[in-house]
């Protein structure tokens, strides 16, 4: 059967689509998340087109073949990776622009296009798509959808749902749907866009995506970097920052145990706990002026400037974080999300846990969120015992501060087994007959999410 497949395949699919070459499936069973799957998977398909990802979705059904959707294999959950007996669904290739309308502020893209090739494309147009992963540069905005991703400046412009007006969609048996609309308002029937944004390829594959833009930021952005002594003072005065309904586009706070990696890898003079704040738009001297005197009464040593080339500096003592922890040891980059007033005290929960599993987390948070990055960091090439002891009591921590499993990465494979503590068994339930409206068959990306 698996056989006849693969011949079906071949003769759907333009030459070269397919292959079965072996550094590609190996390439194909991991991610950033550092997970690997069993076994290697049946064949990688280069979709071109969305009459590809039909001819896939088809042939697949018809002989109950898994299929798992791949962007820019960039996530951190595991949630793109394809093992034993399953075909590894590229999209990397549709990353075309299809429209940019500036009246109407949206653009139609394919979903592999990058995050930052878009938006420097967007920019001759005087727009631009707010989603701000930390992986922009090499995260593509399919994958994004996927995962619901967040970033650096979800504080002020939100997560991609807010950034999508439609989608369209290729279901197990090969049919496109086109959801959701082209208008800014819109509440015809349920809202299956929303649903399908964070499905982490569960229920489709999306194949196209109705961005919703915003006209460029004018003014230039007002960037404050602050040391404090400890992280815990850092937190409560991020969180200062949010009570008085300050509103920076970014803040992002990175604990004392990254800071000491990034000092070791950078060779900078840096200790304590460090924030990052960015203030753009036509008040950005205003709303840094006050969030600086914020952290100032919190006894954080202040510099703000309006330079850019210092300005991308300080932006650097963040966004260098994951190559400092990488050049220590294996990373694994997990993501909890807490209510803002309570940040401070899960980097105390982190620290508290790591020490007594004798872990190194290293912990970094956007802190205009509540959105934390415990990163175990550890010498092996797969978590020890040690490692996964300490991250089941940090998400049991996380939960029983009011807080979610996962912000921005999706649950993937490495959260799968806790998605039911979160939900309730009701809840799982509800979602798992949801997906099995979209996926009877149970092929798309098995193993994700439900486990």
């Amino acid at each position: 059967m698996t056989t006849d497949a693969l011949h079906e395949l071949a003769e759907a699919l333009n030459d070269g689509a397919l292959t079965t070459d072996d550094d590609r499936l190996r390439a194909a069973t991991a991610d950033r998340s550092g997970k690997i799957a069993d076994g290697l998977p049946l064949a990688v398909v280069d979709a071109q087109s969305v009459a590809d990802v039909q001819a896939v979705l088809r042939i697949a059904q018809a002989h109950s073949i898994p299929v798992v959707t791949r962007g820019a294999g960039t996530g951190l959950a595991g949630g793109a990776i394809a093992g034993g007996g399953e075909i590894s669904l590229s999209v990397a290739s549709m990353r075309r622009i299809l429209e940019v309308n500036a009246d109407d502020q949206l653009a139609v893209v394919e979903p592999g296009i990058i995050n930052a090739d878009l938006n420097a494309a967007l920019e001759e147009h005087g727009m631009w798509w707010a989603p701000d992963p930390a992986s922009r540069a090499i995260s593509s905005v399919g994958g994004n959808i996927a995962t619901n991703a967040g970033g650096l400046l979800c504080a002020k412009y939100g997560v991609t749902r807010e950034a999508v007006l439609g989608l369209d969609v290729v279901v197990p048996g090969g049919e496109l749907l086109h959801l959701g609309r082209r208008t800014v308002k819109g509440v015809t029937g349920y809202d299956l866009t929303s649903l399908m944004i964070g499905s982490e390829g569960t229920l489709g594959v999306v194949v196209g995506a109705t961005l919703k833009l915003r006209p460029l930021v004018p003014g230039t952005p007002w960037t404050i970097g602050a040391q404090f002594t400890n992280e815990r003072t850092a937190a409560e005065a991020c969180a200062a920052i949010t009570a008085a309904r300050i509103r920076p586009a970014i803040m992002e706070l990175v604990g004392g145990v990254g800071l000491s990696v990034l000092a070791q890898y950078t060779g900078a003079d840096l200790e304590g706990a460090f924030v990052l704040v960015q203030a753009d738009d036509h008040d950005a001297e205003q709303t840094a002026n006050a969030a600086a005197e914020v952290l100032r009464s919190f006894g954080g040593v202040v510099e703000q400037t309006d330079d850019l080339e210092r300005a991308a500096h300080l932006a650097e003592i963040r966004r260098q974080m994951m190559p400092a922890m990488e050049s220590v040891g294996t990373v694994l980059v997990e993501d909890v999300a807490v209510p803002r007033s309570r940040m401070a005290d899960m980097f105390s929960i982190c620290n508290e846990i790591g020490a007594r599993h004798g872990v190194m987390i290293a912990n970094v948070a956007h802190a205009g969120d509540g959105n934390l990055h415990p990163s175990f960091v550890f010498p092996e090439s797969e978590p020890t015992e040690a490692v996964w002891a300490a991250a089941e009591e940090v998400f049991a921590q996380c939960m029983a501060l009011g807080g979610t499993l996962t912000g921005e990465h999706g649950v993937g494979v490495l959260k799968a087994r806790w998605l039911r503590q979160e939900l309730g068994d009701a809840q799982y339930a509800l979602q798992q007959r949801i997906k099995s409206a979209f996926d009877p068959e149970g092929i798309m990306n098995p193993g994700k999410m439900f486990g």
